[in-house]
């Protein structure tokens, strides 16, 4: 049976190696993945996605509308704006964050953070705060694979030795803090780290 991906941020968020290490650990652990990527602006505060898909036998790596198992949002305002391509049954994984995209940056747009965080509640999503995580860790830069490390724990994926595709795949002096990153992402899934707390 085919799992579908939807890894969502903004430009600069490190969405995209995060789907990349997701990929190469599925791979690995014997999995046919397909995964697709769409920048948008990606270094100016643009919208970004990638769609990974895996399974026994993965024809395309394109979610249709509805088809996504779990939408993981990098910034609070993604998850809203990609909630219909996950399905009825779909888990949300949020992180509890407000980055300005260049419509509310240039005025086009309003950033509503009240109705997004009631939407989210609504939606039963699970809200972590994965950048203040990252900070208190040392590197702001690693709330990607804090992220990546909630993604696995709520796929049920930690049979992966996801310890060395970290190693082969990241710069040698981030490896420890990064590793550090996906143990603490596993955890915040564990304690249910949601919003209301």
């Amino acid at each position: 049976m085919t799992k579908s991906v939807l890894l969502v941020g903004v430009g600069g968020q490190g969405t995209i190696l995060a789907s990349k290490l997701l990929t190469t650990g599925l791979m690995e652990a014997g999995f046919d993945v397909k995964m697709s990527e769409i920048h948008g602006m990606s270094q100016r505060g643009g919208s970004v996605s990638s769609q990974v898909r895996y399974g026994q036998c993965v024809y395309s790596p394109v979610i249709e509308l509805g088809g996504a198992d779990i939408l993981v949002s990098f910034e609070k305002m993604e998850a809203l704006r990609w909630l219909k391509y996950l399905k009825p049954e779909g888990k949300i994984v949020v992180n509890n964050y407000k980055m300005d995209s260049m419509a509310v940056l240039t005025g086009k747009a309003e950033y509503l953070e009240k109705e997004i965080d009631e939407e989210l509640k609504r939606l039963n999503a699970r809200v972590l705060n994965a950048a203040d995580k990252a900070i208190e860790l040392g590197n702001a830069k690693i709330m990607n694979v804090i992220l990546l490390g909630s993604l696995v724990k709520s796929m049920e994926l930690e049979h992966i030795d996801w310890e060395s595709i970290i190693r082969n795949n990241v710069k040698e002096k981030f490896i420890d803090i990064n590793i550090k990153a996906f143990n603490e992402g596993m955890k915040l899934v564990n304690k249910e780290c949601l919003q209301s707390n």
